[in-house]
């Protein structure tokens, strides 16, 4: 079985419901939160969080797409990126 690691990040309007909403989806495809900060700025929510999943038969692709209408659903944007694709993405 092998490891792989993500980042979520989550932005959007501050409501009740948005932890909940993003954990239950995550819960669905067993990933689990390795480490994550979320803050409120003003009325702006942000969380982001390094999961990880330990099934060799993960899809990524419905995983992403749950996550994102999961977002849009409560008004909010979620993207899921592959920890090395995320690293690359923003080094200096």
């Amino acid at each position: 079985m092998r490891s792989n690691r993500f980042i979520i990040t989550v932005i959007g309007v501050d409501k009740v419901g948005i932890v909940a909403n993003t954990t239950k989806i995550m819960a669905d495809f067993s990933v689990n939160i390795v480490d994550i900060s979320q803050t409120i700025m003003e009325d702006l929510f942000t969380m982001i969080m390094l999961v990880e999943v330990n099934d060799e038969h993960f899809n990524l692709s419905a995983f992403q797409q749950a996550m994102k209408e999961g977002g849009e659903a409560i008004g909010v944007e979620v993207t899921v990126h592959q920890e090395d694709a995320f690293r690359f993405m923003h080094r200096i």
